[in-house]
């Protein structure tokens, strides 16, 4: 998914109690499309972990017709995770890479030195409608792999670990966490899992991490006596116990590691120095990265005109 550069709105994020460092309210970004939720990075919190950007893409339906069209764009610096709970993408980049991601998959691209991809509605579901609800994540390389060679990697959802931890059912979606580990290969430690906690449940946030968050996807909990329901991020202070509650149930998506460094961010760029960005964008407005096999036609600008 492509970063639209839009100003911060006045922010309302902030801190809660001790076992929780901030509270992040989702923002509402127009891709043309489709409106996501941002939640990362925000003017209180640009990371947690080596993640250090969040949307989540609907629940939107998607009339006859129409579907969401994300035109080639680049990236640098990173790995784009997309996980969907309803719906179906097109993933398409400059390696070559032609796949259709469906709920419970994960699509892991390691940018590295530089990949173009893009995103797209396939032309059946484009025509019956269609409805799309899912995330996706940018986790920030650490230093040593921010050039590595660009890769793809599709993990079919039959294929990631689930356990059951205080009667929740967790999908690990990538790395380790509760004893169990997703065959999605990472380059830093970190942890990302999907949650469905039932009615009553108590769950009991891994402290595993020095870093971590639990964002609200559908029904509403507590921590710490702080109310979060659909949209919002809790992030947790760093080596505090914490307990995730619910009367009526929720799902939860759970996420963090260990930090990376500082990192600039500009559009679809991520890298700890601003020269490589700057390096980029010059590439990027030249036509120096490589096209998309199959959608060579479009792409989307550089914001910045200069």
């Amino acid at each position: 998914m492509s970063a639209l550069p839009t100003a911060e709105p006045v922010c309302t994020d902030r801190p809660a109690t001790p076992q929780l460092a901030t509270i992040i309210d989702a923002r509402p970004r127009d891709l043309g499309d489709l409106v996501v939720g941002r939640v990362l990075p925000s003017a209180a919190r640009r990371m947690v972990g080596p993640f250090i950007f969040f949307d989540h893409m609907g629940p939107a339906d998607l009339p006859p017709g129409h579907g969401i069209d994300v035109r080639p764009h680049p990236h640098i610096g990173l790995a784009t995770v997309t996980y969907l709970f309803e719906g179906e993408i097109i993933h398409r980049d400059s390696l070559g890479s032609h796949q259709a991601i469906r709920p419970g998959d994960v699509n892991w691209m390691t940018a590295g030195r530089g990949i173009v991809h893009s995103e797209r509605t396939a032309a059946e579901r484009r025509r019956n409608g269609s409805r799309l609800n899912g995330l996706q994540l940018w986790v920030a390389l650490p230093p040593a792999h921010e050039e590595t060679d660009p890769q793809f990697h599709h993990h079919p959802a039959d294929t990631l670990p689930i356990v059951e931890v205080a009667g929740a059912r967790v999908r690990i979606i990538a790395g380790e966490v509760y004893g169990r580990q997703s065959p999605v290969a990472t380059l830093s430690p970190l942890f990302y899992a999907d949650v469905s906690l039932p009615p009553g449940c108590e769950f009991p946030l891994t402290d595993a991490y020095s870093q971590r968050a639990a964002y609200v996807i559908e029904g509403r909990l507590s921590c710490a006596r702080e109310p979060a329901g659909p949209g919002r991020m809790l992030v947790f202070a760093e080596g505090a116990s914490a307990t995730l509650r619910t009367e009526s149930g929720a799902r939860v998506a759970l996420l963090g590691g260990e930090p990376v460094g500082e990192r600039h961010i500009y559009w679809n760029f991520v890298s700890s120095s601003l020269e490589r960005i700057e390096q980029a964008k010059r590439d990027w407005r030249e036509g120096r990265f490589p096209r998309v096999p199959g959608d060579e036609h479009e792409f989307i600008a550089l914001p910045d005109p200069a």
